[in-house]
């Protein structure tokens, strides 16, 4: 293909992605599902190109940015409560499927080995949550089972990534299962530290730099940077992206200014746009070119199509039993957790009324955990599994792209490969169209809400109030305010500041006085939205609130700085 032809079809899939994105809500599809159908319709064009795309290409070029960008965007406390369901799904359920689906093609195939046939299953193991979530949050699902479903698809990649490599490995010798074990937890272990540090750095970095076009350009190249080290090490680099795309978004909040998390989160969303909905499309395009490797391979390309099938229902009956026990598991811990809250809270309140307690040098941190506890406990009280949430969950099995492009890294010379292709193919094929296209009507029959809005509202207006109390009570009601030179504030300006603060959601009725004293402040404004954030901070880092309402908040403070600048 000429650099010419190239532009056009560059051209083309980005305009196809766009009218895709802009039409999915009206049609009540997924974006995802809309581009593989427009890519299977045009690759059933007479006199199309066959698509080969490298592997590399997606595993080490496209997926590290769509994982970190999706890490970025999730909420560590959220993440941290329901690691237990996430782990189970992303880690034991993707073992257990490879393995199953492994058993059904080594008794299908009889020149596959067992470890190959392992290889396979762990190729169409790792559901893809890019369709699920789109879905869900559309049609509103709660924040906890999206949360399960965004974490899932966050590590699932890894597990199935290092177990088909270590598989693959297992072919060309003789297999030890303490041995592979030792290499799966050695490379789940060295990715996360790698990720971790990579993360930190990266943070500590862009802090330090007050332009935020030359912190997003560093943000860009911090999934390779996690990626590169942890591949070499022979550990998991998608791991290891996750793990930095999670420290960022966890201490990018404290650290980099709101002009540059705008800027980062502006141009991140448009890349994850493009890469995430291009390898869908580049998905459909790629059935003709499968279906004419099994046929020049003189393969049965029917006999492809109804393993794919067979594969595809055991692969849906394997997570429906899975996630039964735990739903099961989540409903029965629910009352204890509600117990745990009212203890936890008896603790606190005893704590905060001792002042002995309240001197003690640990007193603060021991109260912050307490805090912490209690959050968790009702979280959990709150906001169950009940078995509506779990069908929905057992329903968003879609594969997707890294199913094919990890088919596709499979060596050349393995057995029935292209045949093997086309049944991942089909796999991805069936469940992303048939499950996503169905999640929808499953989810309305099921009447499965998200968050109640006006609850929703209340609790963002208790949280903002409480943010601005603090803000005040830290600022502008402490006696002891100084400026940076020492000297103190104007009165009637610290009257001013509380006057414009109190209405800083409406830019109209701002002061612009000339007086000398107007001066201050800037300065003093500063510290007031300093002091709002630290309070912000502190809700999140306990807990107390929804991350949805910390979340908001996060935005509605974001926007009166850009305000304040422009004062």
């Amino acid at each position: 293909m000429g650099l010419e032809q190239f532009e056009i079809v560059a051209v083309l899939a980005v305009l196809i992605i766009v009218a895709a994105s802009y039409f999915s809500s009206r049609l009540g599809l997924a974006t995802p599902i809309i581009l593989v159908l427009v890519g299977l319709g045009v690759s059933l064009i007479p006199g199309m190109p066959e698509v080969h795309p490298e592997p590399e290409l997606i595993l080490a070029v496209v997926l590290p940015p769509l994982l970190y960008s999706a890490a970025v965007n999730m909420p560590v406390m959220d993440f941290r409560r329901d690691l237990r369901t996430i782990g189970s799904l992303s880690v034991v359920l993707v073992l257990v499927s490879a393995f199953a689906v492994g058993a059904l093609l080594w008794a299908i195939f009889p020149n596959l080995s067992f470890a190959a046939a392992v290889a396979v299953g762990a190729v169409v193991s790792p559901p893809d949550a890019v369709a699920a979530t789109s879905i869900g949050k559309r049609l509103g699902l709660p924040p906890r089972l999206l949360t399960i479903l965004e974490g899932e698809g966050l590590v699932n990649d890894a597990t199935a990534l290092v177990l088909m490599r270590t598989a693959v490995a297992a072919t060309a010798g003789a297999f030890s299962f303490w041995h592979a074990a030792a290499d799966f937890f050695y490379a789940v272990a060295v990715a996360i530290f790698v990720g971790t540090v990579v993360g930190f750095i990266a943070v500590r970095i862009r802090s330090e730099i007050d332009q935020p076009v030359l912190t997003t350009a560093i943000s860009f190249v911090v999934p390779f940077i996690a990626f590169l080290p942890a591949e070499l090490a022979h550990a998991s680099g998608v791991l290891a992206v996750v793990a930095a795309g999670l420290v960022t978004g966890a201490s990018g909040v404290r650290r980099l200014s709101v002009a540059d998390r705008n800027a980062e989160r502006t141009n991140w969303l448009t890349a994850q746009l493009l890469l995430e909905n291009g390898v869908f499309l580049l998905m459909g395009l790629q059935l003709m070119t499968l279906i004419a490797d099994v046929s020049h391979d003189g393969l049965s390309v029917w006999s492809a199509v109804w393993v794919g099938l067979v594969v595809t229902v055991l692969l849906i009956l394997i997570r429906t039993f899975f996630v039964i026990p735990v739903v099961f598991a989540a409903r029965r811990r629910r009352p204890g957790y509600e117990a745990q809250a009212r203890r936890f809270s008896e603790a606190l309140d005893q704590v905060s009324s001792d002042e002995r307690f309240q001197s003690h040098p640990r007193g603060e941190r021991i109260e912050r955990w307490l805090q912490r506890r209690r959050a968790d406990a009702k979280f959990y009280a709150g906001n169950g599994l009940g078995w509506r949430g779990g069908a929905v969950l057992a329903w968003s099995g879609m594969r997707g792209v890294v199913t094919l492009a990890a088919a596709q890294s499979l060596p050349t010379g393995f057995p029935y490969r292209t045949q093997l292709l086309l049944v991942a193919f089909v796999v991805a094929l069936v469940t992303l169209v048939g499950q996503g296209g169905t999640l929808p009507l499953l989810i309305r029959l099921l009447g499965v809400r998200g968050t109640d809005e006006e609850k929703a509202r209340r609790e963002l207006s208790l949280l903002l109030t409480e943010v601005n109390e603090a803000a005040v009570g830290q600022v502008l009601a402490n006696p002891e305010l100084r400026r940076r030179d020492g000297t103190p504030f104007d009165p009637a300006v610290l009257e001013k500041a509380r006057q414009m603060h109190e209405r800083m959601s409406d830019p109209e009725r701002r002061a612009h006085d000339e007086d000398p004293s107007r001066a201050q402040y800037p300065e003093l404004m500063q510290l007031l939205l300093d002091a709002q954030q630290d309070a912000l901070n502190e809700a999140r880092s306990t807990g107390s609130y929804d991350s949805v309402t910390i979340k908001r908040a996060q935005k509605q403070l974001d926007q009166g700085s850009v305000r304040f600048a422009g004062i």
